[in-house]
């Protein structure tokens, strides 16, 4: 559970601090992109005045210098209209050649929404306007912090993903190995318990607790042989569904308190199949019934019912335990989240890899309320 807490609060603060850099980015690109506006507005002030002074010069006038500040302008897109915004003229604004007022309306029309205008005071009767868009280089300045921000994006989530996938690879090698090792470490002692066992019933052959020694030696055998399946290609076999859940609950009700019921509800067809590899699904079921039995500190009743959807064998089991909040349902499926004093946390991942990586089905906690219980949700594939 300290793990699984501890990369939530380092995912929270690596967002914090890029949601922060983000903000300032933007902040310090904004008051540029204001800053270079209110430049360009005051351009577009001193073309006004050269525009009014060429236009009401005289034929005597030296106009060398207002010309040199009216070609200056190459890059602001202006519209000069009379007060009832008639079309006069305009720079650097590429015209069709069809629909030209329809087009001159439009793009005048949006200019007065951008800016105030900038009045020319040709003479006392005659004042002309001069409406003015962005450049080229605010309005790409203006969405450049979002391309970059667009691109540290896409940038961290690759890494997160590329992360995750080798973290997750790593975890895969390390399970792999680790169930290897298991299974070859309890090949040995089994087979010495197996010949003691044999050497025993010769000895002893009224004695009525060797068959259940012996039964305990099998059972030893068969979770050696989980672990030896866990990385390997598994093998699917068609298994009818409520064969497959008796041998679990069966082994599971000689195991348990009496203080702990086991009902099963089967609604589906009694020759129910399903693709399984059953030591391996076997697992599953008794990983979440030891789980029940522990949310429920050792009393009360677990209740797996069996229906089908369409596709799929449904398998609820539901315990009367103490639940969980929603925001713990899919961290229960981390391995090494626990709540228990004493556990790894493993029980319900490996539920989940078996389930979604060896049968390609679904596990989920499809409902749960504090204090009430909790319910678990398996989704299989019918056997085509």
């Amino acid at each position: 559970m300290f793990n699984t807490t501890h990369r939530t609060n380092f995912r929270l603060a690596f967002i914090a601090i890029a949601s922060a850099i983000a903000l300032v980015s933007l902040f310090f690109t904004n008051k540029l992109v204001s800053q270079l506006a209110n430049e360009e507005r005051n351009k577009v002030a001193v073309w006004a005045e050269a525009t009014r002074l060429a236009a009401s010069a005289d034929y005597q006038s030296d106009l060398t210098l207002v010309m040199r500040v009216l070609e200056s302008n190459t890059t602001i897109p202006v519209v000069i209209v009379d007060g009832n915004d008639n079309y006069i003229t305009s720079r650097n604004i590429t015209e069709p050649s069809k629909n030209l007022n329809e087009f001159r309306h439009s793009y005048i029309a949006s200019f007065k929404k951008k800016h105030p205008p900038i009045e020319i005071s040709i003479s006392p009767t005659i004042r002309q306007y001069i409406y003015y868009d962005d450049s080229i280089l605010i309005k790409e300045l203006a969405y450049f912090p979002y391309i970059q921000l667009g691109v540290i994006a896409l940038f961290i989530l690759l890494s997160f993903l590329a992360f995750a996938g080798t973290k997750r690879a790593e975890q895969n090698q390390v399970w792999v190995g680790l169930s290897k090792e298991t299974a070859h470490q309890l090949g040995t002692p089994i087979s010495s318990l197996m010949a003691w066992a044999e050497l025993l019933k010769g000895r002893y052959p009224q004695d009525t607790l060797l068959p259940e020694m012996e039964n305990d030696i099998m059972r030893l055998k068969t979770i050696a042989e989980r672990f030896s399946k866990i990385g390997s290609k598994t093998e699917l076999i068609p298994i009818p569904l409520n064969d497959a859940l008796g041998d679990a609950i069966a082994y599971m009700r000689k195991r348990i308190s009496s203080k702990v019921s086991i009902e099963v509800v089967n609604t589906t067809k009694d020759n129910s199949e399903v693709s399984l590899n059953l030591p391996l699904f076997e697992w599953v079921i008794e990983n979440l019934c030891k789980n029940a039995i522990d949310a429920m500190d050792g009393s009360g009743s677990i209740t797996i019912t069996m229906s089908e959807q369409a596709k799929y064998y449904v398998i609820d089991v539901r315990d009367t335990g103490k639940g969980m909040t929603k925001s713990m349902y899919k961290m229960v499926f981390h391995p090494g989240f626990t709540t228990k004093k004493r556990g790894w946390g493993l029980g319900l991942s490996l539920a989940k890899r078996i389930v979604e990586e060896y049968h390609e089905g679904r596990i989920f906690v499809k409902q749960s309320e504090v204090g009430k219980g909790t319910t678990f949700r398996i989704l299989l594939r019918k056997f085509n």
